[in-house]
């Protein structure tokens, strides 16, 4: 496995059913935001437990001190990483994962496995960008989330964090075009 220091936590992620109704309560509560709001998040392609699905979903993204804060809301009943801890219908949400950075994905997926955190969902944003829930709710209760920080994705990051410094609380949802 990679040392310890390139597994810090990149971001913690919440399963939720409004995601703007989550960062506003978030921002009250904690002070943290501003958050960028990306609805329907194009995927070239995802599969869930080795199998193609469909994986329609939203996310507002903010940053909490030093690490960023998502709030991910599911559109549809399919089968996913999120309804494999809070199961479509039951009314239930909370902490999905944790995200790590990894240098390799693929080799990272295969280590996680081999340490008894079978891969829940691989998918790729249009772009280029693949990521992947590694099952950890057997020992943490949760997902760990993987991906490689490509260039994309460290600016997306950068973009995020600067706008919480000196933010002033207001304008707390931006939304995302995409590109």
């Amino acid at each position: 496995m990679q040392d310890a220091g390139s597994l810090a936590i990149r971001q913690v992620a919440y399963f939720v059913p409004d995601i703007e109704a989550a960062a506003r309560a978030h921002s009250e509560i904690f002070g943290s935001g501003p958050f960028f709001v990306l609805r329907h998040i194009p995927l070239a392609a995802s599969e869930h437990r080795g199998v193609p699905h469909r994986f329609d979903h939203s996310s507002a993204y903010g940053q909490w001190g030093g690490v960023m804060i998502e709030f991910v809301e599911q559109h549809g009943d399919g089968p996913s990483a999120m309804h494999d801890l809070f199961p479509a219908g039951s009314g239930r949400f909370g902490l999905h994962h944790m995200a790590v950075f990894v240098e390799g994905l693929d080799a990272a997926i295969a280590d996680f496995e081999a340490r008894g955190h079978p891969l829940a969902q691989l998918s790729e944003v249009e772009g280029g960008t693949r990521f992947a829930f590694m099952d950890a709710s057997a020992t943490l209760g949760h997902m760990i989330e993987l991906y490689e920080p490509g260039e994309a994705l460290l600016g997306f990051y950068a973009m995020v964090r600067d706008a919480a410094r000196d933010w002033d609380g207001t304008d707390v949802l931006r939304e995302l075009q995409r590109s």
